[in-house]
């Protein structure tokens, strides 16, 4: 007797730094929506790598677009990553009135949207202006997501892999488990988290996990970059000009968003 068909693998999407630019997010759900098979879509991981504010003008809009993808879409499973923006807003709106000098990022709100000004010396009672429900969803922003048995297809053949996603990457030469535990703990009393905010410290796949079946999926760097199981996806890197681009596993189709942005390649 022949074996039942097996079911295909979940499929697995990882989304780009938003960075406020709403038209774009809208654009590259709609293209996700109409290159992937309708079922995959509907049941699909997605994988949001952070960065939700900041650069463009409509973060309000695009915190709106997040928390309603579960009602919009419940098959689906949504992990939202934590990124250095959202980690230095979460902290802003912590307080009721914000006396901030020489932090480097600061906003206000004018017509209603959530703007970042950089540099300046001011004071801003924002924790007023943004609602409930943008507070709860920045607080609850998860600094890491691991997923077991994520199939991504290699010219040798599909492998099966552990994804690790993590908004900037992991570090090559600090332990490995130290860094683990302060993702999965979001460790606050750490200066500078590098996992969130570094750069070529972050590029590469940690030497503990160097020749193993682990993808690493970032964000952060402003940059497309796919090496092995590396993969960094922030194409737009919050530019007018550029696009929101996401990979799709296991095939690592990357898929754009085509509105919003002047030029498109």
């Amino acid at each position: 007797m022949d074996a039942p068909p097996s079911n295909p693998p979940r499929t697995v999407i990882c989304v780009g730094d938003v960075h406020g630019h709403i038209l774009k997010l809208e654009s590259l759900w709609s293209n996700l929506q109409s290159a992937l098979p309708a079922d995959a879509f509907a049941t699909a991981l997605v994988v949001f790598l952070g960065d939700y504010n900041d650069r463009g003008p409509h973060t309000r809009r695009v915190l709106d677009f997040l928390l309603a993808l579960p009602a919009r879409h419940p098959a689906q499973r949504h992990v939202f990553l934590c990124g250095n923006h959202d980690l230095a807003f979460a902290a802003f709106i912590g307080e009721t009135i914000l006396g901030i000098s020489n932090l480097g990022e600061l906003y206000k709100l004018p017509n209603n949207e959530y703007n970042i000004y950089r540099g300046a010396n001011v004071i801003i009672d924002l924790a007023k202006a943004a609602p409930e429900e943008h507070k709860s969803f920045l607080r609850d922003l998860v600094w890491i997501h691991e997923e077991e048995n994520v199939p991504v297809d290699t010219d040798e053949g599909q492998i099966v892999c552990k994804l690790i996603a993590v908004h900037a990457g992991l570090e090559r030469s600090m332990d490995l488990n130290e860094q683990l535990r302060v993702l999965r703990t979001k460790d606050t009393r750490v200066p500078k988290v590098q996992m969130l905010s570094g750069r070529q410290d972050v590029w590469d796949i940690p030497k503990d996990l160097s020749g193993k079946q682990t993808v690493i999926v970032s964000g952060h760097h402003g940059k497309l970059h796919i090496d092995g199981l590396r993969f960094i996806i922030d194409e737009s890197g919050g530019y007018e000009d550029k696009p929101i681009a996401a990979i799709v596993f296991p095939s690592k189709t990357l898929i754009r968003s085509t509105e919003g942005a002047a030029s498109q390649n």
